[in-house]
């Protein structure tokens, strides 16, 4: 079976860029199959990597993703994934994505298929806790990721990825490349 990471990630000091690390912590307690793995990385862009180096054929990453749309809108992107070449300015607390996918590199490893379910926010000034319509979002989110498990468990094969796009596209998410944006997925 297709071994799944579900990542939330974010900083929860910085309002609703906890919003990753709030949707892993609902996702923990979900019946889930025993080929996922839900974890709350934070602000750990090492232990990320690590673990993606583990091998995941499909990996959910789960963030705050500004992209200029209404605070609490949810999307599902595929983003183009370029790692930095060379050295990566290593930060063991930090979720830049191409230091995340260099190290990767530098493992000789492969992320996989990646998904960002990531959440518009309304605010990442310094507080915690989520914003009302991020926090709203929450459940939203938590529905997707584990409609986004259903499919892929129904795909059974990675041959059949570009379908379980195509189906996630038509339960009402928005679904993006990751490419025509400035911001693909959110960098701290």
């Amino acid at each position: 079976m297709n071994r799944m990471l579900i990542a939330g990630v974010g900083n929860i000091f910085l309002g609703d860029d906890g919003f990753g690390v709030e949707v892993a912590g609902r996702l923990a307690h979900a019946d889930l199959p025993g080929w996922v793995r839900v974890a709350d990385y934070g602000i750990s862009g090492m232990h990320l990597a690590y673990d993606l180096a583990e091998g995941y054929e499909t990996t959910i990453l789960i963030d705050a993703a500004p992209r200029g749309d209404v605070p609490g809108t949810v999307y599902v992107i595929e983003p183009e994934i370029t790692a930095s070449r060379g050295n990566p300015l290593l930060d063991g607390h930090g979720m830049q994505p191409d230091v995340v996918f260099g190290m990767l590199d530098l493992l000789g490893a492969d992320a996989g298929r990646v998904l960002v379910v990531g959440c518009e926010p309304a605010s990442v000034e310094e507080g915690i806790g989520l914003s009302p319509p991020v926090a709203a979002a929450v459940d939203e989110a938590v529905r997707i990721v584990l409609d986004l498990v259903r499919t892929v468990a129904s795909a059974g094969t990675s041959a059949d990825h570009h379908q379980a796009r195509d189906r996630s596209a038509a339960a009402d998410v928005a679904v993006g490349d990751g490419r025509g944006s400035d911001v693909p997925w959110h960098t701290r």
